[in-house]
C-alpha cells in the first residue's frame, strides 16, 4: 500500500524538544487520519537537530465507498415537495427511487452511492490541522505573518503520498518532494520518492535520521577511543541522548585537559564539561577522573579532526580557568563565614530567608539525631553549614554543585568527614534513582531539611494540587519515606510534626499566630500516607493491602506500618487467610444487609442467649484472638498477630454451617447472633480493614 512521508526542515531544534515533538507529530497525524476515516498499518517518527520526519505505511489509495439512504416525501405528496426532494439527490430521477411502507404509509426512498474520495485529497487537510495543533515549549514567529509560530525558522516542507506531493504549508513555505542533506557536508537538494529512498539519500548526504542510531554511533566510537587509550567512558545516558540531538552526522574525538586544572574537584571538571560544553568525562582504570574528554563534532575534516580537537581544548581551557578562579577565591574564606550571607537570600516570602530555614533545620536535626543514631553536635553542625555554599562563587556558576562544594569547603576548613558528607548528601534522595543517605549524620540532616520544608509549606497552606507542586513537596515526602524505611528508623512522625505546627516558623511573616496543630498534622500525615502508597506500589506491594492497613491505622511509625502490610500480605497468601477473608465478607454482608433493613445496629453480645455450641465456641475464640492480638501488636509480632487470626477459621465455618442467624420467631436471639457476626468484623479490623481487600 502507499505510504505518507513528511519532513519539516528548519534551523536547529533544541535537543530537549526533539523527542517530544516527534511523538506529538506522530500522534496528531495518526489521530487526524483516524478522524478522516483512513486506516494505516504503521507510523514512525524521527528527529534530528534540523528536521522532524514521519512515515505512515499502509494508507489506502482511496477512502471506502459509502452508501447513504435518504427518505423523501410520501407517495402522492404535492409536486413541489417531490421536486424539492429530487433536487437534493444530485441528478437522480424519480424512477431511481424506491417506494417503501413505513407505519402504514408509503414513502419515496433514494439510495445514494458515494464513491470514496482519494486519500491524497484528505491528507492535505490532515497536514494543515497538524501544523496548527503542534505546539512547542518555546516558539518563534514571522515578523510579517501574524498568527504563524514555529520552534525555529522553517527551511522546507517535504510531504508526499504514493510519490505525489501533498499540498500543505506553514506560513510562506509550501510542500514539495525535495529535502537537503547535511548543512556543511552535503547541502544540495535531494529529491525523494518514498521513505526508503529518503533515508538512503539522507545517509549518503551525511545525515543519520534515527536518533537511536546516532546515539549508538556516538557511544560505540567514544568507547573505542577510550579503550585505545586504556581508559573508560564515564556512564552518562542523559548526556548521550542530548548529544545525539545536537549532531546529524556524529564524528567522535578525544581531547586533553590541561594538567593545571586536574587538582580541581572532579565534580567541578565533570560539571563544567557536561553542562556547558556537552563533553563526556573519562575515567582511568581505578575509576578516577582522567585528563581526557570525549566530544562529538557535527562534521568531518580533512586533518582527522586536529583543528576541531584543538578548538574544543581551547574552549574548555577557558571554561576551567573560570572554575579554577572560583575555587581559589572560595577557598580564601571559611564555609562558616558565608552563613550570614544567607540572610539576604529569600527562601519564601512568608517563611523568611534561607538563614531562617537553616536555623530551623539546625534545631530539628539536633532533635532527630538520637533517633538516627547520630551525634547531636555533628548533626547540628552539618545542618548549620549545609546551605552555606550557596554564597560561594562556584555554586553561583554551577548551581547543580550545591551541597557537593560544601563538602569540599568543609573538609578544607577541618570539619569532621561525617559532617562534610552530610552537607553533600542533605538534598538526597532527589528522585527514585537517587541513592539514599545511610550515614547517621547525613540521614538526620536530610530528614530535617525535608521535614522542615513540608511542615513550613503546609503551615502557610502552600500544598501541592493535582497538577502543581512548585515546591517539590511530593519529592520531599517520598525522600522522607525512603530515608525512614531504608534506614529502618523508628520515627513517630506526629511527635515531630505537632510541635512544629504549634508555633510560628522562625522568619515567618504575617502568619496566623496559632496554627490548628491537629488539623495541620492530620493533613500532612495523610499526604505522607499517599506518598507511602506510591512508594510501596513501585515496590510491587498490592495497593489494596496498603489501603487495608492505612484506612484503620493511626500509625505514624513507617517501619511498623510496612511490617503490618507485609504481614497482612503474607497471611492472605495462605489458605487460612483466603478462607477467613471469605468468611469475613460473608459476616460483614449479612450484618450490613440486616442492619440496613432494621435501621438499627447490633453491638452487644449476651452470652446467656447462646443456644448452640457453635455460638459459644466462636465467642470464646474471638476473645482469645483479641487477647493474643493485643500482646502480639504491643510486641510488634505482626506475623504472629496475623497467624492468630487463623484460629478463627474453623469456629466461623462451623457457625455458618450449623447456626441460623435470621430466626423469624426469636428477634432477641437474632439480634444477638448479628452482634456476634459484627464481633468478627470488629476483631479482624484491628489488624486491617479487610473490606478493602480485592479479589
Amino acid at each position: 500500500m502507499p505510504e505518507l512521508l513528511l519532513e519539516l526542515l528548519s534551523e536547529e531544534i533544541p535537543a530537549r524538544m526533539q523527542a517530544r515533538a516527534a511523538e506529538d507529530l506522530k500522534r496528531l497525524v495518526c489521530d487526524g487520519l483516524k478522524d478522516a476515516g483512513l486506516t494505516f498499518e504503521r507510523a514512525e517518527a524521527y528527529a534530528t537537530p534540523r528536521r522532524l520526519a514521519l512515515v505512515v505505511d499502509g494508507i489506502p489509495e482511496t477512502q471506502p465507498d459509502v452508501s447513504e439512504e435518504k427518505r423523501g416525501p410520501q407517495v402522492g405528496a404535492p409536486e413541489q415537495a417531490i421536486n424539492g426532494f429530487l433536487g437534493s439527490l444530485d441528478g437522480m430521477a424519480m424512477d431511481d427511487c424506491e417506494q417503501r411502507e413505513v407505519k402504514g404509509k408509503t414513502y419515496y426512498f433514494a439510495v445514494i452511492e458515494k464513491k470514496g474520495s482519494k486519500s491524497s485529497e484528505v491528507l492535505s487537510g490532515v497536514m494543515q490541522a497538524t501544523f496548527t495543533e503542534l505546539s512547542w515549549p518555546k516558539s518563534m514567529r514571522w515578523a510579517d505573518i501574524p498568527g504563524v509560530r514555529w520552534v525555529r525558522p522553517i527551511s522546507s516542507i517535504l510531504c508526499i503520498f504514493d510519490s505525489e506531493v501533498v499540498p500543505c504549508a506553514i506560513g510562506p513555505y509550501g510542500s514539495d518532494d525535495v529535502s537537503s542533506g547535511h548543512r556543511f557536508l552535503a547541502p544540495d537538494p535531494i529529491q525523494v520518492s518514498d521513505f526508503a529512498d529518503y533515508e538512503k539519500k539522507l545517509h549518503d548526504a551525511k545525515v543519520i535520521l534515527d536518533p537511536a542510531e546516532r546515539r549508538a554511533v556516538i557511544e560505540a566510537d567514544a568507547k573505542r577511543l577510550c579503550e585505545e587509550a586504556g581508559l573508560v567512558l564515564k556512564d552518562a545516558p542523559g548526556l548521550l541522548d542530548e548529544v545525539a540531538g545536537l549532531v546529524e552526522w556524529p564524528v567522535v574525538h578525544m581531547g586533553i585537559i590541561d594538567a593545571e586544572f586536574m587538582d580541581l574537584p572532579p565534580e567541578v571538571l565533570s560539571t563544567a564539561m557536561r553542562s556547558h560544553q556537552k563533553y563526556f568525562s573519562v575515567l582511568d582504570k581505578d575509576g578516577n577522573l582522567a585528563d581526557r574528554f570525549i566530544f562529538a563534532a557535527n562534521t568531518e575534516t580533512t586533518d582527522g579532526g586536529k583543528q576541531v580537537i584543538a578548538g574544543n581544548e581551547r574552549v574548555l581551557r577557558a571554561r576551567l580557568a573560570d572554575a579554577k578562579f572560583f575555587w581559589d577565591q572560595d577557598c580564601k574564606h571559611s564555609l562558616e563565614s558565608r552563613i550570614d550571607g544567607l540572610k539576604d537570600r529569600v527562601f519564601h516570602a512568608k517563611l523568611g530567608s534561607v538563614f531562617d530555614k537553616v536555623e530551623r533545620v539546625e534545631k530539628l536535626a539536633g532533635d532527630l539525631a538520637e533517633a538516627c543514631g547520630a551525634d547531636k553536635a555533628d548533626a547540628m553542625r552539618a545542618a548549620r553549614l549545609a546551605k552555606a555554599d550557596l554564597s560561594t562563587g562556584m555554586v553561583g556558576e554551577f548551581p547543580e554543585l550545591q551541597g557537593i562544594m560544601g563538602r569540599y569547603y568543609a573538609l578544607a576548613d577541618g570539619d569532621k568527614p561525617e559532617v562534610a558528607v552530610a552537607i553533600a548528601e542533605h538534598y538526597a534522595p532527589q528522585g527514585p534513582g537517587d541513592a539514599c543517605p545511610s550515614k547517621p549524620v547525613s540521614v538526620a540532616v536530610a530528614l530535617a531539611d525535608k521535614i522542615d520544608s513540608l511542615v513550613s509549606f503546609f503551615a502557610i497552606d502552600e500544598k501541592p494540587t493535582g497538577s502543581k507542586d512548585p515546591f517539590a513537596l511530593r519529592r520531599a515526602a517520598l525522600g522522607v519515606v525512603r530515608l525512614i524505611l531504608e534506614n529502618k528508623l523508628r520515627l513517630p512522625l506526629k511527635s515531630y510534626f505537632g510541635p512544629l505546627f504549634s508555633k510560628k516558623p522562625a522568619g515567618a511573616v504575617e502568619l496566623n499566630e496559632a496554627f490548628d496543630e491537629f488539623v495541620k498534622t492530620a493533613e500532612l500525615l495523610k499526604f505522607f500516607a499517599d506518598r507511602l502508597k506510591v512508594h510501596l506500589k513501585e515496590k510491587g506491594i498490592r495497593h489494596d493491602h496498603i489501603d487495608a492497613v492505612l484506612s484503620l491505622s493511626t500509625e505514624d511509625d513507617l517501619v511498623r506500618l510496612l511490617a503490618r502490610v507485609d504481614a497482612l500480605s503474607e497471611f492472605l497468601a495462605t489458605d487460612d487467610g483466603e478462607n477467613l477473608l471469605t468468611a469475613y465478607r460473608r459476616a460483614a454482608n449479612i450484618v450490613q444487609i440486616e442492619e440496613r433493613k432494621d435501621k438499627d445496629q447490633y453491638h452487644e453480645v449476651k452470652t446467656d442467649l447462646f443456644k448452640d455450641e457453635e455460638e459459644n465456641d466462636l465467642w470464646q475464640n474471638l476473645h482469645a484472638v483479641q487477647d493474643s492480638f493485643t500482646v502480639s501488636m504491643e510486641s510488634e509480632l505482626f506475623v504472629e498477630a496475623m497467624a492468630g487470626l487463623a484460629q478463627l477459621r474453623s469456629p466461623i465455618d462451623k457457625f455458618f454451617d450449623n447456626v441460623t442467624v435470621n430466626i423469624e420467631d426469636d428477634s432477641e436471639r437474632r439480634a444477638n447472633r448479628l452482634a456476634l457476626l459484627r464481633s468478627i468484623k470488629t476483631v479482624m479490623n484491628q489488624v486491617a480493614d479487610f473490606s478493602k481487600i480485592e479479589g
